[in-house]
C-alpha cells in the first residue's frame, strides 16, 4: 500500500534557511518512504509464511493483514491529535519508535512461533505507520517550494515502490519455507533490518524535533469539518480508496498462494515469492507512465481507465492458465499505481478550510486493507482460492464508478486544489 497525499493548503514558499529545511527533511523522508515500502511488501508475505510453515488456512493467516491495517480505524484520530500538539517531527519519530518496537516485537512472535504475538506485533507496526501517515506528507508538503511539493511527492513515492520490491526479494528467501514446516530466526531477518534503519530514523527525527517549528499544525473549527464530512465527493472518494486498498492488499497477500497453484503456474514457494516482487514493482512502473499520461488526459478518465483494466486482468487471470495467468494478475499491479493519488486529488474538498478533515477521512478508508483481505481469506477456505479473488476484481468497480462521476468537473477541481 501507497502513504496519504496531504492537502495543498497551508504550504509555505522558502525564504533564507527555509530551503535547507526542506533539503534536510527531504533526505530524511527518503528513508522513511522506503522503510515503509520494504515493510508493507515485507509484511505481505506473512500471509504465505504463515500457511505453509504454520499450516493455518487463508482465513486466519488473512488476520496479518486485519492487524496491520485497522489501526488506521482505530488510531488515526488519536494519531492527529498528537500531531497537532507535539509536531510533524516529534510525530515522526513518535511513529518511527513505535515501528521499531514493533519489528522487535515481531521477530519475537517469528522465532517463538507464537501467532497471537505476531498479530500484536503488526499491530504495533501499523500504529506507528498510522502516525507517519498523517505527518510525514504534510510536513514534506509544507516545508519548501510550494509549485515542487508534487515533484517531491512523487520522488519520495518513487522510493517508497523501490523499498515494496526489495521487501520481496529479500523476504523470500527467509520468510516463504522452500519444503515443510521452517523455525528458527532466520525468518525474521527482513523486520530486523527493518528496526535497526526505523530506530535510526526515529533518533535522526528527534535529533531534528525542532526543524519545522514554525510549521505547526493548526486546529480547525468543528463546523468545516462536519461540512467536510457532509461532501459527496468526499465520500465517494473514501468508498474508492476503502475499495482501491482492500483489492491491492488482497491480491498483493494472496498472490504467492495463487502462483503455486497448477491454475497459476505452479511455481515453488519461493520463486512464487520472488515474483510477487514485479506485482510491486509495476507500481513503480505505472507512476512514471501515468505522471506522462496525466498531461494528456483527464485524471478522472485515466482513473476510470485503470479501474477497468484491474478486474479484467483479474479476470484473465482466473481464465487463463500457467505462464498468461501469472502474467496477468502480476500485471494488475500497474493497473493499481495510479490510483490512490488520483482518487485523493479528486475527493479532496476544493475549499482549504475543509482539506485538513478531507484528508482525515481519505486516510481511514485505508482500513479497507484490513476488512477485504479477511474476507476473501474466509472466502477462500469455504469455495477455494480462485473464485474468492472474485471479491477483490469486485471491489474496482467503486472506483470506476468514482472516475466516471468525477470525469465532469476533475480539471476545475483540481485547479482549486493546487491554487488554494
Amino acid at each position: 500500500m501507497s502513504p496519504c497525499d496531504p492537502p495543498a493548503a497551508s504550504q509555505v514558499a522558502p525564504q533564507g534557511d527555509a530551503a535547507r529545511t526542506a533539503t534536510l527533511l527531504f533526505r530524511l523522508s527518503i528513508g522513511v518512504f522506503f522503510i515503509g515500502g520494504f515493510v508493507a511488501s515485507s509484511i505481505s508475505l506473512l500471509v504465505p509464511r504463515v500457511r505453509l510453515a504454520w499450516g493455518l488456512g487463508y482465513g486466519a493467516a488473512s488476520a496479518v493483514q486485519f492487524a496491520s491495517f485497522s489501526s488506521y480505524l482505530l488510531f488515526a484520530f488519536p494519531a492527529a491529535a498528537l500531531v497537532a500538539q507535539a509536531g510533524y517531527m516529534r510525530a515522526n519519530a513518535t511513529g518511527l519508535a513505535i515501528m521499531a518496537l514493533g519489528s522487535g516485537l515481531l521477530i519475537l512472535g517469528l522465532g517463538t512461533q507464537v501467532y497471537a504475538a505476531v498479530l500484536l506485533a503488526l499491530l504495533a507496526l501499523s500504529t506507528g505507520a498510522t502516525f507517519l501517515q498523517i505527518a510525514s506528507n504534510n510536513a514534506v508538503t509544507m516545508a519548501g517550494d510550494p509549485r515542487l511539493a508534487a515533484t517531491r511527492l512523487n520522488l519520495l513515492q518513487g522510493f517508497n515502490s523501490l523499498g515494496t520490491v526489495i521487501g520481496p526479494v529479500l523476504g523470500a528467501s527467509t520468510l516463504i519455507p522452500a519444503t515443510g514446516r521452517a523455525g528458527g530466526w532466520l525468518p525474521a531477518l527482513p523486520f530486523g533490518l527493518a528496526a535497526l534503519v526505523l530506530a535510526g530514523l526515529a533518533l535522526g527525527f528527534a535529533r531534528y524535533r525542532d526543524l519545522l517549528a514554525g510549521l505547526a499544525p493548526k486546529a480547525h473549527a468543528r463546523g468545516r469539518w462536519m461540512a467536510a464530512l457532509r461532501n459527496r465527493r468526499l465520500q465517494g472518494g473514501a468508498l474508492a480508496i476503502f475499495a482501491y486498498v482492500g483489492a491491492e492488499v488482497t491480491i498483493g497477500a494472496l498472490l504467492t498462494d495463487f502462483l503455486m497453484t497448477r491454475h497459476g503456474g505452479g511455481w515453488s514457494p519461493v520463486a512464487a515469492a520472488r515474483l510477487v516482487a514485479l506485482y510491486w514493482g509495476g507500481a513503480m512502473v505505472g507512476r512514471f507512465a501515468g505522471a506522462w499520461l496525466l498531461r494528456r488526459m483527464a485524471p478522472a478518465l485515466l482513473l476510470a481507465a485503470a479501474a477497468t483494466l484491474a478486474p479484467c486482468l483479474v479476470l484473465a487471470a482466473l481464465l487463463g492458465q500457467g505462464m498468461a495467468a501469472t502474467v496477468a494478475l502480476l500485471a494488475v499491479g500497474i493497473a493499481n499505481s495510479i490510483m490512490y493519488p488520483t482518487i485523493y486529488v479528486l475527493a479532496l474538498p476544493a475549499r482549504p478550510e475543509e482539506a485538513p478533515a478531507g484528508g482525515m477521512v481519505l486516510c481511514v478508508a485505508v482500513v479497507g486493507g484490513a476488512v477485504v483481505p479477511l474476507l476473501t481469506g474466509l472466502l477462500a477456505d469455504r469455495i477455494g482460492l480462485l473464485p474468492a479473488l472474485l471479491l477483490p476484481a469486485a471491489c474496482y468497480l467503486p472506483v470506476w464508478g468514482f472516475g466516471w462521476t468525477s470525469r465532469a468537473s476533475s480539471t476545475r477541481e483540481l485547479a482549486l486544489t493546487t491554487s488554494s
